[in-house]
């Protein structure tokens, strides 16, 4: 069924028990849509076959980190990416920010605490470092292009295992874990005080891949419970409804997004077990939800940072499959005259 969630949910959130999958409390409302998944003309995990035949996308390995990490919050300013955080080789939180320019990279200073499990997102010229944890926290904190950090706002609760993205000068936060709850919420801050919860996902939502696309933010996979989902929803600010448009080929969670040429990648990502990997390249369609595949990376990571960053999608550290964490930097571009 295609389900939306209303404009005008209450401003406290609803904390549901991390292995729950009630996700709609008393306070959400909550309709369903007449004539199903197929009125709304929703995709299934269906790939094209073209697609398949022909990716989309070339795939180029083109530096290395100053260290490997995984988890580290990223996103594009001016001419770099910056990935803020992370977990080191020894699953430790690290502080360090690194900018990455293409194949140069470098750390150009530290977060106030080490933090991984965090969002970024860039508004108005400046990016933020949301949430995070161990513990989880519930700051913002600016990172300019120097590498200097300063705390500018706040989540309604603390919480790790967030992602997020910008639209229209307003940031985005979706899902995330109190540390004792998941979430359901998706959360708006339009760069000074607290943030404010706008709409409600049909569940509570950790570690999804989201990126921002015609007007919408498109919500693919992530942890409900303690399982992966394949359910793919589009979030509406101008009606502050969430729908959903699609499903992935099979449930994915810890994947990476970012929107390129008209379409959101989904980069990576693994089941709800470490070893489950994929190297896989998925495109979606955000007006559409049509699923198409994309190319695939050297080698199956989960975990990772990814940004749109110029004319490529960036792709930093993550998680191998037998464990290791990677320091590559992978750009990925958009084959010539491909659709």
């Amino acid at each position: 069924m295609a389900v939306a969630i209303q404009r005008g949910a209450p401003q406290l959130l609803t904390l549901v028990a991390a292995a729950g999958f009630c996700g709609c409390g008393a306070a959400a409302s909550t309709t369903v849509s007449k004539g199903g998944d197929a009125a709304r003309g929703r995709h299934t995990g269906r790939v094209s076959n073209q697609a398949e035949a022909s990716p989309r996308m070339k795939v180029a390995s083109v530096g290395r980190l100053p260290s490997p990490v995984q988890d580290p919050a990223t996103t594009a300013l001016g001419d770099r990416a910056l990935l803020m955080g992370g977990l080191d080789a020894a699953d430790v939180s690290v502080a360090a920010i690194v900018a990455a320019a293409g194949a140069a990279t470098r750390t150009l200073g530290r977060l106030p605490y080490a933090v991984h499990d965090a969002a970024a997102a860039t508004i108005a010229g400046r990016a933020y470092l949301i949430g995070g944890g161990e513990p989880s926290y519930s700051e913002i904190t600016a990172v300019s292009s120097a590498g200097r950090a300063s705390v500018a706002g706040e989540l309604p609760v603390k919480a790790s295992d967030v992602a997020a993205g910008s639209l229209d000068g307003t940031v985005y936060v979706v899902g995330g874990y109190t540390g004792t709850a998941a979430l359901d919420t998706i959360v708006a801050w339009s760069g000074s005080g607290r943030a404010r919860v706008v709409a409600r996902l049909p569940h509570p939502l950790r570690y999804a891949a989201v990126a921002p696309a015609a007007g919408r933010l498109i919500i693919a996979g992530g942890t409900s419970g303690e399982r992966a989902t394949a359910d793919v929803y589009a979030f509406d600010p101008a009606t502050d409804v969430v729908r959903r448009m699609a499903t992935l080929p099979r449930p994915l969670t810890h994947a990476g997004a970012a929107a390129l040429g008209g379409a959101v990648y989904v980069v990576g990502g693994r089941g709800a077990t470490q070893g489950t990997q994929t190297a896989q390249i998925l495109a979606i369609d955000p007006h559409s939800g049509r699923l198409s595949r994309a190319g695939r990376l050297p080698t199956a990571l989960s975990d990772a940072g990814v940004t749109a960053y110029g004319d490529a999608v960036l792709v930093a550290g993550g998680r191998e499959a037998g464990g290791a964490l990677s320091d590559r930097v992978i750009l990925l571009r958009a084959r010539s005259g491909a659709r």
